[in-house]
């Protein structure tokens, strides 16, 4: 499509869930409650390690990474709540980049983070006696910075090439937020290279998250199957509870 035959549209249009009033409301109610709780959590955990000098351990600095990106995560929460009670659920274009960009991002570092604890948990349970070295704090915060910035690159990569693309067709969203798959979805252009690269870095991004957590996990298993004490293998499960319980609410989110 030629730029003259182009009608740039000044904002996005999301059609929501549902067009019922009382459904609106109902969700709102709903994704408000989980989204104060997600908060309240999130910032209390930050808070208590932060304090709690006995917590100042790789497991727990890991662990407070990741309710900081839960945090910010959940930047697309507010837009979407008030989406909920409003008739015209409209974005300006220049919000949706920012917005998608720390969405993605912090959605990579998510994923990241969850690898990283697992191999955290792998070296504290099979390796113990390297676990001073081996997780010192250097390396616990290279390995951080690592999820960073691999996070922050990505994401604005995609965003950048989506909103590259030509948006002429249409404005309206067919989701309740923004995402990389539902602009790509919208977009007049040819959008073959950018669900290639989607497709590729979510790959390398959430592969490399699962390998490690199921790797990890199976040499822990082994690890603790081994083990003659019911004392010990009890104390090894408790040490991996944190990190199944945020890998499980990801995937409930997810």
């Amino acid at each position: 499509m030629t730029a003259e035959n182009c009608t740039v549209f000044p904002d996005f249009i999301f059609l929501g869930l549902s067009g019922r009033q009382d459904v609106q409301q109902g969700l709102f109610v709903l994704f408000l409650l989980v989204y104060g709780i997600t908060v309240v959590a999130s910032v209390g955990m930050v808070l208590l390690i932060k304090r709690d000098p006995r917590l100042h351990t790789p497991m727990y600095y890991f662990l407070s990474n990741l309710s900081f990106c839960d945090i910010c995560y959940s930047t697309i929460s507010p837009k979407m709540l008030a989406d909920f009670l409003s008739e015209q659920k409209r974005i300006p274009y220049h919000v949706c980049a920012i917005q998608m960009y720390f969405f993605g991002a912090f959605a990579d570092v998510e994923c990241l983070m969850l690898a990283v604890m697992a191999y955290d948990r792998y070296v504290a349970i099979c390796n113990p006696l390297l676990y001073i070295t081996a997780m010192s704090r250097g390396i616990c915060t290279q390995l951080v910075a690592i999820a960073y910035i691999v996070g922050l690159v990505d994401s604005a990569v995609h965003t950048c090439c989506t909103f590259w693309l030509s948006f002429c067709n249409s404005n309206i969203i067919n989701h309740f937020f923004y995402d990389f798959p539902a602009l790509l979805a919208l977009s007049s252009s040819d959008t073959s290279i950018n669900e290639i690269m989607l497709f590729i870095s979510s790959s390398c991004v959430v592969g490399t998250s699962i390998i490690t957590v199921l790797l990890s996990y199976s040499y822990i298993m082994g690890t603790i199957l081994r083990m003659n004490s019911a004392d010990r293998r009890h104390k090894a499960f408790s040490m991996c509870a944190s990190h199944l319980t945020a890998v499980a609410i990801l995937q409930l989110k997810e």
